[in-house]
């Protein structure tokens, strides 16, 4: 029985993680949840589960779950739980699905500890990924990805020599403003940008795919976890979401994972790894309902989010962090009605031309550089944003 935290349990990829552990009962349990505010999904969860322990990250849900909660559990409120779940004892996998920056002390824990570590978090590497990786060598974690795309690469190299990699094919779906001008998207609502023609995704994932800018951060996530430079990794288009991403090796022979777009599939890769099992959605690729695979190229001057991210991953240092930290402030300012969604862009392309990159060399490093990015987004937000 391998005990798993779920840390993001009450998200979208915390909720199929659980569906996973439903359908396999006899092989997992889920021994910590943690949320940051879902108070009754989390009740609802506790209740089935049966936890060790749950976290809430939120002080005021925190006090109201546990006022609501009459099951023996440990209940952890604050932050800082996170961290805790990941390094108790009972605990043999860490699997990390907060959004944003939250995701980085976690991780880091969960490295030092040596815990089988199953990464949703994109944001993670992105922001620290040169540390973040140093820890994993350091401890001999291997870093398994849930991401669609890079569990796809996971899977393209089980087996191969990483020395013949020629190219990272990094698929996208294009999201739902897939072929539109930038004229457009001058109008687009937040209820536009919800609408993803694939997948079943949360609020902040779901609007980063609309932006692009989810991919850009997977370009960074994919340079970190896989050791392959940034000209070597190319983003594609393919709006069916069929092929999850490919590599391409030295003698042009290209590997693909291929799958229907269901996020239950990574997921359960990531926990039952190297092992393959049945999967709880028991669907399968009917080609006989697919008349051709599609394939576009991305449209780099609607989605300026991709050469923001190319740039700023090149640049390396803590302008990743930065690149991660001015897309959360602007898509949150863009939730708020702030800014309108092509002003998403601007704040991150502001931010970036003013913030000054520096090496990393600790965790300290990366939240300060966080925290000064946010306070130029900020700036540049305020500024462009109506009176």
């Amino acid at each position: 029985m391998k005990e798993i935290a779920v840390l993001g349990s009450t998200g979208s990829i915390g909720t199929q993680t659980l569906d996973v552990i439903r359908s396999h009962p006899d092989l997992f349990h889920a021994r910590v949840l943690c949320a940051n505010k879902s108070v009754e999904k989390l009740l609802r969860q506790a209740e089935e589960f049966h936890p060790a322990a749950v976290v809430v990250c939120d002080e005021e849900a925190g006090r109201e779950f546990k006022s609501l909660y009459t099951g023996p559990a440990e209940v952890i409120i604050g932050q800082e739980g996170l961290t805790e779940a990941a390094l108790r004892d009972d605990v043999d996998l860490v699997l990390v699905a907060v959004v944003g920056i939250a995701g980085l002390a976690p991780t880091l824990a969960a490295i030092g500890a040596e815990k089988e570590l199953a990464l949703a978090n994109k944001e993670t590497l992105v922001a620290g990924g040169s540390l973040v990786l140093a820890e994993a060598r350091k401890h001999h974690v291997l870093i398994r990805p849930v991401d669609s795309e890079h569990s796809a690469i996971f899977q393209c190299m089980l087996g191969q020599d990483r020395k013949h990699i020629h190219k990272l094919l990094l698929t996208a779906s294009g999201g739902p403003f897939r072929g539109k001008t930038r004229e457009e998207l001058k109008k687009v609502t937040l209820a536009d940008a919800m609408k993803h023609p694939t997948w079943n995704m949360g609020m902040k994932v779901t609007l980063d795919s609309a932006t692009m800018f989810n991919k850009g951060l997977e370009v960074i996530e994919a340079h970190w976890l896989f050791n392959v430079d940034y000209d070597d990794i190319e983003v594609i288009v393919q709006p069916q979401s069929l092929i999850h991403s490919m590599v391409e090796y030295d003698d042009g022979s290209i590997m693909a994972q291929i799958g229907n777009p269901d996020m239950r599939l990574p997921i359960q890769f990531a926990l039952t790894y190297p092992e393959r099992l049945p999967s709880p959605s028991r669907q399968y690729v009917n080609w006989r309902d697919i008349a051709s695979i599609i394939i576009e190229k991305p449209d780099l001057e609607v989605f300026r989010s991709l050469k923001m991210a190319y740039e700023a991953g090149k640049q390396g240092g803590t302008a990743g962090t930065a690149f991660n930290a001015a897309n959360e402030e602007a898509i949150r300012a863009f939730i708020a009605g702030r800014i309108s969604f092509l002003s998403i862009y601007d704040v991150v392309e502001e931010t970036l031309s003013r913030f000054i990159s520096r090496e990393i060399h600790s965790y300290e490093d990366i939240m300060e550089a966080d925290r000064l990015a946010r306070a130029l987004a900020e700036s540049e937000i305020r500024r462009i944003a109506p009176c």
